[in-house]
């Protein structure tokens, strides 16, 4: 069994993919615009958006949408753990995620992790970014 997440951008996917493809590393396994659909009725009037993308970070696989395409995505409730190599990584990627974001705890050492910190990225996405101890 696997648990994957799906991240729904209310019509903001293609920026957030090239976000985590720069970011992150992300590729891009599979994507398909609502005008791909075989189903016509699901266009809904936004053809060039992301109907369905499957991206690869590291050795996770993440899911993305535009959803119903009204531009205000909402994450709330959850966060993504990412695990970094090292304290340079860590700080690499998070401030490469806060760019644009806000950060919620600033990285620090802690009593789990060499470098610990928590982000929202520019969608809003929760990120938790560290390296254990």
């Amino acid at each position: 069994m696997q648990i994957q997440p799906y991240l729904f951008f209310d019509g903001r996917c293609d920026e957030a993919i090239e976000l985590y493809q720069r970011v992150l590393g992300a590729k891009v396994n599979m994507l398909m615009r609502f005008k791909d659909s075989p189903d016509p009725s699901a266009v809904h009037g936004n053809a060039d958006k992301v109907m369905h993308a499957s991206l690869q970070i590291g050795d996770s696989m993440v899911l993305a949408s535009d959803g119903h395409c009204q531009g205000q995505p909402s994450f709330h409730g959850f966060a993504l753990s990412l695990t970094a190599a090292d304290d340079a990584e860590a700080k690499r990627r998070f401030e490469a995620l806060a760019d644009g974001g806000q950060v919620q705890v600033p990285m620090a050492k802690t009593f789990f992790a060499s470098s610990f910190g928590m982000v929202a990225d520019r969608f809003g996405v929760g990120w938790m970014v560290y390296v254990p101890s």
